[in-house]
């Protein structure tokens, strides 16, 4: 292996939609140092934390068929069970429901947490409250998929977060996606939720930490014994 293959290995991708923001960081800072040195500093730091926000990283994802992974990276919020938001049509029953919040320092490209094919695809323009509040589900600005699976219909919906302004998917109703593979970004902080149909035992616990694409959230194969978990 060549010197340039381990040091490309070592260096983490950024996802295109994040080069203008980081053009944009990078003049703002050019400009604060020309008026004040300590300024410009302060601006190169935040040029290279909006870098880090954008950035892309290639996971490992579990191919079994009845897993489900994490869409989001970030920390498990809540779980339980929890109506779906309207705008999907998976109808008012509730269905169990896993959230992940993802703060400023995450990485914000959201994967899909099972193979299956989009048939639905609703955005609704909301609020923009602190997106670790069970109350964000229903008041903030969201963008929801239902992806139909061997499985059954998952809900899996986008929310804008306090800071986040803006949600962006990579695609449209009637394809098909990979587990794992990637589906839309959020900006700047904000929350993924997984509605799942009945059957699914859940494998994580609320504070725990999740990896998009990587971390398994629930398991639909018959045999998994319940999990419990403690804090240490």
């Amino acid at each position: 292996m060549s010197i340039f293959d381990s040091l490309r290995r070592q260096i983490t991708p950024i996802h295109p939609e994040g080069y203008i923001f980081i053009a944009l960081f990078g003049i703002v800072a050019l400009v604060l140092h020309w008026l004040w040195a300590p300024l410009g500093w302060l601006g190169g730091f935040l040029t290279l934390w909006c870098a880090y926000f954008f950035r892309d990283p290639p996971r490992v994802t579990p191919v079994v068929d009845g897993l489900v992974v994490s869409p989001a990276d970030g920390v498990i919020c809540l779980i339980g069970m929890a109506a779906p938001p309207p705008e999907l049509g998976l109808g008012p029953e509730p269905m169990q429901r896993v959230c992940v919040f993802m703060n400023v320092f995450d990485c914000h490209v959201n994967r899909a947490p099972v193979t299956g094919r989009i048939s639905r695809i609703a955005y609704k323009p909301g609020l923009f409250l602190n997106a670790d509040l069970d109350k964000a589900s229903e008041d903030n600005e969201r963008n929801g998929l239902i992806i139909d699976s061997s499985l059954g219909r998952f809900g899996v919906v986008q929310i804008a977060g306090l800071v986040a302004r803006r949600i962006v998917s990579f695609v449209q109703e009637g394809q098909s996606l990979g587990v794992g593979e990637r589906f839309g970004l959020i900006r700047f902080g904000s929350r993924v939720d997984v509605y799942m149909p009945p059957g699914a035992r859940i494998l994580v616990g609320l504070g725990a930490k999740a990896v998009a694409g990587e971390t398994v959230l629930a398991d639909f194969r018959p045999g998994e014994p319940e999990r419990h978990f403690k804090v240490g």
